[in-house]
């Protein structure tokens, strides 16, 4: 397939990402849980949807404590999501499509199935002990944590093991031992299986919770703070400071080690984009150290998770566009993402609005950076309410112990979702039993959304107006405009006077022309018009079909509304 050569604007700087969720995506067996071959059977919808690089969730052997996450051998397959032959089928069908393959790489932890982790817990002098972190407990007898330190998702990360007397670390969750890369081999090791799918053909990997890769060796007790929920914007949760297992000074480095593996396999260029929460001044020492004008040293990409609750204002977006211009600028480059597999989907933060979706997909598509996309959002799913009690999702099954009052509280003060489950259920393809996404006798390995006969691919395909239409419009428009995947941004403050209104431009230059775009968004439930000279200016896209926003030398944008003009000649 033909691919960006490296003297070229990298290819992983102007493309577009899906993210499957193999677990929920097409179910080719009967069995209720999706699979590869049902992913390979919807390649050609996500190339007519003009997705360039597909990001596929973990498939590696795993006992699915953690549906993935929890992997018990990264060079073999899920037997309930196909062989590997059929994971090298699917690389190469993504590539026979000049589409990208990128895979979920969960370098943290293993599981606690994994055969190193069996070995390393059989006794103190295993070979395999070292591969994990061990340490004594707390006198007296031992029988207390060797520190202060919680997992990420609340109580102690240390984890008592009677046969062998002593604590392991989890970072996660209690099946999730960390792995020890103080040790030369462990790093050896995860790096050889890196290069084990790269030599297979997978153009680049999204790196789970890259940032917890190393602890204080000195095993120091994390400082109190007044926090109790996690943040963006800082290391504090549940009472504690984490500044010594999360955002660790060597996991900087670490980073860098691993680009040099990347490099290693230049033809063509693989990328990293890496699970980070952190402020913005953070992620960048996780990108790395600039080495020329288009190449720095660290991971190719983070995720900026600020844009994931952010509300659809104007003056929110001109603070984030302000920040991410401001720290991001080239060679870095920042990613625009607003679902995933743990978080809230975004049209259920939007309140179900459909044109307010059509005006967030118009933004992160024609914003600098990489937008990233989540099975669903492109036909607008909602969140599902499935109760914690009946979940699958462990981090669920933890919550659903404590007070009814705390997580109420918990779900009112960060509109969150505490079930993963709710946006992790089957993908929606059609009107008909089971939405498509397995066969009707079939019961689904989660239930399928209630909307799913309004809301689904069938439907929306047929309808000009809908939001997957608005999704394929934009796509289509990006990749054929250089000034939308390449350009420069250059952002507008106000419009006479009109706070809701947010208006910024792409430019693009070469020897021969210059290209500009403007996008002019209505982020207001009133009608806007702003006079302006149109002479030059010739419509690209428009997210209602039924109005005429240029007129009258002036621009009428209905409410929530957004546009894209072309300057031309």
């Amino acid at each position: 397939m033909p691919r960006q050569s490296r003297k070229e604007l990298q290819w992983w700087k102007k493309t577009t990402v899906y993210q499957v969720y193999p677990r929920s995506f097409k179910d080719s067996t009967g069995n209720g849980i999706g699979d590869i071959p049902g992913i390979i059977s919807k390649l050609d919808y996500l190339q007519d949807l003009g997705i360039e690089t597909i990001w596929v969730s973990p498939l590696f052997s795993s006992p699915q404590a953690d549906h993935g996450y929890d992997v018990s051998n990264y060079r073999d397959i899920a037997p309930e999501y196909g062989t590997l032959s059929d994971c090298e089928r699917l690389i190469n069908e993504i590539h026979n499509r000049e589409m990208y393959a990128v895979f979920d790489m969960v370098l943290n932890h293993t599981s606690d199935q994994h055969n190193w982790f069996l070995e390393s817990r059989e006794s103190r002098d295993n070979p395999k002990r070292d591969w994990y972190i061990w340490h004594d407990g707390q006198k007296p007898g031992g029988k207390k944590p060797p520190n202060n330190w919680n997992s990420m998702v609340g109580g102690s990360g240390w984890h008592y093991d009677e046969l062998t007397d002593q604590w392991y670390w989890a970072q996660f969750l209690p099946f999730q031992p960390d792995l020890n890369y103080r040790n030369a081999e462990v790093k050896e090791e995860m790096f050889d299986t890196v290069r084990f799918w790269l030599d297979k053909g997978v153009d680049g990997f999204r790196l789970d919770i890259i940032n917890t890769i190393y602890e204080d060796p000195a095993l120091r007790d994390n400082p109190f703070a007044w926090t109790y929920l996690p943040s963006e914007e800082h290391t504090k949760s549940f009472f504690k400071d984490n500044i010594y297992t999360i955002n660790h000074p060597d996991n900087f480095i670490f980073v860098k080690e691993l680009r040099s593996v990347m490099n290693e396999f230049s033809d063509p260029e693989r990328f990293l984009v890496g699970e980070v929460g952190a402020p913005l001044a953070i992620l960048k020492q996780y990108c790395g150290d600039i080495v020329d004008e288009t190449v720095t040293d660290g991971l190719h990409l983070i995720f900026q998770f600020q844009s994931l609750g952010a509300k659809l204002t104007a003056g929110r977006f001109r603070t984030l566009f302000q920040d991410y211009e401001q720290v991001f600028s080239e060679p870095y480059i920042p990613t625009w993402v607003f679902s995933n597999h743990d978080q809230k989907r975004r049209i259920s933060r939007l309140n179900g609005n459909v044109e307010k979706a059509k005006l967030n997909t118009t933004l992160q598509l024609t914003t600098r950076g990489v937008p990233f996309i989540y099975y669903g959002e492109e036909i607008g799913m909602l969140q599902s309410k499935i109760p914690l009690k009946s979940a699958q999702d462990p981090v669920a099954q933890k919550l659903a112990l404590l007070p009814r009052i705390l997580t109420s509280l918990f779900q009112k003060i960060g509109d969150i979702s505490l079930n993963r489950d709710e946006c992790r259920t089957p993908m929606q393809w059609d009107s008909g039993p089971n939405a498509g996404f397995c066969q009707s006798e079939t019961n689904p390995w989660l239930p399928i959304g209630p909307d799913y006969e309004e809301i689904n691919v069938d439907i929306e395909e047929s309808d000009p107006a809908s939001l997957l239409n608005c999704y394929k419009e934009l796509l289509k428009l990006r990749r054929k405009t250089p000034a939308l995947h390449s350009g420069a941004l250059r952002f507008s403050q106000l419009h006479n006077g009109q706070k809701s209104l947010l208006m910024y431009e792409r430019i693009f230059s070469s020897d021969e022309s210059e290209q500009i775009v403007e996008i002019w968004l209505n982020l207001s439930d009133k009608s806007i018009q702003v006079a302006q000279d149109l002479i030059s200016c010739k419509l690209r896209f428009s997210t209602m079909k039924s109005t005429t926003p240029l007129r009258d030398d002036s621009l009428y944008l209905e409410p929530h509304q957004g546009i894209v003009l072309e300057i031309v000649d």
